[in-house]
This record gives C-alpha cells, sequence and structure tokens, in this order.
C-alpha cells in the first residue's frame, strides 16, 4: 500500500490508514503482514502536525510487532523543518511544540524530531517498487542513493552541518517534479534507465498534487500518488495498493 501526502491533517491521516486496510476506528493495527509506505510530507500546512507524527509513530510500532511495516519516508518537508524553514507551519501547529520548548530546538538537527526523522530514509525499495518523495534522477543514482542518505541521517543526526547539495537542488531527490507533471520522452527514457540500474519496475512518488487523482504515467514505470487528501488541498481519499504486477486504486466510498 501506499500514501502520499498527508500534510499535518490528522482525520485524513486516520482515513488514509483505514482506507489501506492498516487500522482500524481506535487506531489499532489491523494490517497483520501488511507493508504500508508513506512517500513524505507528514508536517506542514496544517494544524496538527504533533498529533499526526505522534499517531505514525504509535502505528509504526504497533505494525512491526504484527510482522508488518509502516515504511515513513522523509520529504522535502521534513528536511525544510530540519533546515528551520518554517514559512508553510501554521500558527496552531508552531504552538503546539511550546511545551517542548518551541518547534526549532524539536526540529533542529539532533533535536528529538530531526533524530526521529534521521530513522526514516528519503528512498526504499519495496519488492518492484522504488519509493521517493519527488523522484529518482540517474544524477541521483550516480552520486550514490545509500550515500545519500547517510549524509542526509549524519545531518539530522547533528553529526553534519547541512545535507548534501544534490539532496537540496531544485531538482533534487525530494524536490524535483520531473516525472509528476507532463513527462517527455527523454524523460521516461531516464526513468527507465533509473529503474534498470536500481532493479525496479516502478517508481512511485508524491510532492506533487494530482488533480485527476492516483495516476500512472511513462507507460506504468510511475505512478504518482499525491491527490492533495488533507484539509488544506481538498482532494479525494485515495491510496495506492500494489500486489505483485497488480496495481488498484482505492478510493474511499468506492
Amino acid at each position: 500500500m501506499a500514501i502520499g501526502d498527508l500534510h499535518g491533517d490528522l482525520s485524513a491521516t486516520r482515513r488514509a490508514l483505514r482506507l489501506a486496510g492498516a487500522i482500524d476506528g481506535a487506531d489499532q493495527w489491523v494490517g497483520g503482514k501488511l507493508v504500508v509506505v508513506q512517500t513524505g510530507d507528514v508536517v506542514d500546512r496544517g494544524n496538527e502536525d504533533r498529533a499526526v507524527l505522534a499517531l505514525l509513530l504509535h502505528v509504526r510500532e504497533q505494525a512491526a510487532r504484527a510482522g508488518g511495516e509502516l515504511l515513513l519516508l522523509n520529504g522535502n518537508h521534513e528536511l525544510m523543518n530540519a533546515a528551520l524553514d518554517f514559512r508553510y507551519v501554521t500558527t496552531a501547529s508552531m504552538a503546539d511544540f511550546e511545551p517542548e520548548g518551541g518547534r526549532a530546538p524539536a526540529f533542529s538537527p539532533g533535536g528529538p524530531y530531526a533524530r526521529r526523522f534521521a530513522e526514516q530514509p528519503i528512498a526504499a525499495r519495496v519488492g518492484d517498487s522504488v519509493f521517493v518523495h519527488g523522484g529518482v534522477l540517474t544524477k541521483h543514482v550516480n552520486y550514490g542513493l545509500d550515500r545519500m542518505n547517510d549524509e542526509v541521517r549524519a545531518w539530522l543526526r547533528g553529526e553534519l552541518p547541512g545535507p548534501p547539495d544534490i539532496m537540496v537542488a531544485s531538482d533534487g531527490l525530494l524536490w524535483t517534479r520531473l516525472y509528476s507533471s507532463t513527462p517527455s520522452v527523454q524523460d521516461c527514457e531516464q526513468l527507465q534507465n533509473v529503474l534498470a540500474s536500481l532493479g525496479a519496475v516502478r517508481m512511485i512518488v508524491g510532492h506533487t498534487v494530482q488533480a485527476a487523482g492516483v495516476n500512472g504515467a511513462c507507460e506504468g514505470r510511475v505512478w504518482r500518488i499525491d491527490v492533495g487528501l488533507s484539509a488544506y488541498y481538498g482532494g479525494p481519499m485515495e491510496v495506492l495498493e500494489i500486489k505483485g504486477d497488480k496495481l488498484t486504486v482505492l478510493r474511499a466510498g468506492s
């Protein structure tokens, strides 16, 4: 199962996890050995960042005990908060961290939330699928995903002064929209080569709201799952089910 951007919306987070068959109405894991991947941007734009982060940690721990997994990836907004870029933080969400001394010490590298983000990868392969917030380009593969992940984690733990430049560039792993808009023939060829080098069949990305809902491009080699399901965007409630080669869009009420 794959879930896109949540953006500080607790109700939407619960609804997405229930639609995926992961939790019940009491926020208890009922997915058994189910694997759910959330592709980042849990925080910002909504008023309930702290509550959403707490719920996801709770569900992740329950899933692990049951033999399943809730795999949380970092998105660009997680890294922006670690860099103390709070442009998209609401007043209410900022205030929620006052009991911990404020949002800055909580999210700055070495702080408790940055350390939690350090536990989360920036990209992951599950089965035949590569999951990432923005997209993996040829230059990212050449740099090395493991190297990039290690350097980002070290920064989040407070062990490096900053993330690698390739990470925070406008076409960085968490920022690129190359595959999320209208990819050209050349873009799709790049994607095919990237997937071949990673030994994967498809890429699952978030980051860019899809007005048409969850959809595929490049002959199904990329699936775009950010449907703007948070209250900020008011999009539909959709998640992507992946069973082998069969991909199904699950919609609330359908």
